[in-house]
């Protein structure tokens, strides 16, 4: 059985432009969502930040991560984004397992 990913994603917007970043997501979650091997991707605001996210994914396998990243929709995403991010997401892979 393939190992899930878990994704932990860091965005920082340019000041003032949070709202482009919340509705670039909302156009591309339910064309994310409804990849195979998709089992959660959400997107959460800091609280008290208006230019600060954080993007939950988890996927079935690395291979299921792997078609993502290929696809048209994101391909056009990540070359959108420049636009209104401070600068390059950071992602943390978690570990498979929680500690307790």
């Amino acid at each position: 059985m393939a190992e899930t990913v878990q994704l932990v994603i860091v965005i920082r917007t340019l000041p003032g432009r949070g709202a482009e970043q919340v509705a670039a997501f909302e156009r591309l979650a339910p064309v994310v969502r409804a990849e195979e091997g998709c089992l959660q991707y959400d997107m959460h605001r800091v609280g008290g930040d208006p230019d600060g996210f954080v993007l939950i994914e988890r996927w079935a396998s690395q291979e299921a991560l792997d078609a993502h990243d290929a696809t048209p929709h994101m391909v056009e995403a990540d070359a959108a984004s420049p636009a209104f991010r401070a600068g390059p997401a950071q992602v943390l892979r978690l570990a498979a397992e929680p500690l307790a």
